[in-house]
């Protein structure tokens, strides 16, 4: 059941952050352009949607052959975003070592107002600087904690606990393999809100088809901020769908503020026409939510699997136990080929 007496945030009970102007770049290859971008966040902004991140997937600065190349200069499509709305307010991500403060200052002079600082969830302490600077531009700023997953409840409240006193407004759960099961998700939110005293986020995939399922065990667990993708328009399975939890929202007596029947319209209408193909969850956004690790380890363990000659289901399942993370990527191989080497021995 839901908890009567929610917070209060002005006039909604809940804030959203629709990213798919940012993490919906993953999907498709980073391409947006000046116009696509016009468009969804004038659409955005009409539905009355208060807060629209736009950036590489990566976030600042994330352009680059690692990460893939954008077709538009993010600043380019900041300055278009900022420029079209009139209520809603630009955000942007920004991972430390790979996005810069210089570049944060950029999107600050262009009329960013958000600024969401993300780590993996072990190493918030890398995030102070980007905090306070983020702070001292007069914007608000967001701890983001991805791989929430990864760690006890007792580690994601430590690590929160240091963004916070690092100046973040909110700090945010991240599930970014899609990896959570709600009552999961209850647990850590349940333990930041008893722990905390600035708002609670919570940034969920849909690799399990859990996206709307943790969302409301979130809500239910007192999270203010919410992330929404329209048209499920993310990495991996896509993230929690907007246009869904506004409905959802609206039938449990949540306010969001949010036009329902304009951001089904600018779901249908503005950015159905922009996805390659249909965002669903198919065996290898299945797999990553399954084995916990992070969408960009897919085409490495596909690569080493034909070079092995074994399921790449096997070596992500196999990096998910062993808890790797981003930066690791030289392990792939070194699974790949013990996981063919055990294959062999037991087949003679």
């Amino acid at each position: 059941m839901f908890k009567e007496g929610v917070n209060i945030v002005g006039e909604r009970n809940i804030l959203i952050t629709e990213v798919a102007l940012r993490d919906g770049s993953h999907a498709i290859r980073h391409q947006y352009t000046v116009d696509q971008v016009v468009a969804v966040a004038k659409g955005l902004d009409d539905a009355k949607v208060p807060y629209i991140e736009v950036s590489h997937g990566d976030g600042l600065g994330g352009s680059s052959l690692q990460y893939g190349l954008s077709l538009t200069n993010e600043m380019e499509l900041i300055e278009a975003a900022v420029s079209t709305v009139t209520n809603a307010k630009i955000a942007v991500l920004l991972l430390p070592g790979i996005g810069t403060m210089k570049e944060l200052k950029q999107a600050a002079q262009l009329g960013v107002k958000m600024a969401r600082i993300a780590t993996h969830v072990t190493e918030a302490d890398i995030s102070a600087q980007h905090i306070a600077f983020a702070k001292e531009l007069g914007l608000e700023t967001v701890g983001f904690l991805m791989m929430a997953h990864m760690v006890p409840t007792e580690k994601l409240v430590e690590q929160a606990k240091l963004m916070e006193s690092y100046g973040a407004d909110v700090v945010y759960v991240v599930d970014s393999a899609g990896a959570f099961l709600p009552h999961e998700v209850k647990e850590r939110i349940q333990a930041l809100k008893n722990s905390l005293s600035i708002e609670i986020g919570f940034h969920g995939h849909n690799n399990l088809s859990l996206a709307m399922a943790n969302t409301l065990a979130a809500i239910e667990e007192g999270a203010t901020r919410i992330d929404g993708s329209i048209r499920c328009l993310g990495a991996g399975a896509g993230n929690t769908q907007t246009e869904v939890l506004i409905a959802v929202l609206n039938r449990l007596g949540i306010n969001t503020g949010i036009d329902l029947y304009k951001i089904m319209d600018v779901a249908e209408n503005i950015v159905a026409p922009i996805l390659e193909k249909p965002q669903e969850i198919t065996k290898d956004g299945l797999i990553l939510g399954y084995a916990g690790v992070y969408s960009s380890f897919l085409l490495h363990a596909q690569a080493a699997s034909k070079k092995f000659g074994i399921d790449s289901r096997d070596i992500l399942v196999e990096l998910g136990k062993r808890k790797v993370v981003g930066g690791q990527e030289d392990m792939i191989i070194d699974v790949a080929a013990e996981i063919s080497k055990q294959k062999q021995t037991a087949h003679t």
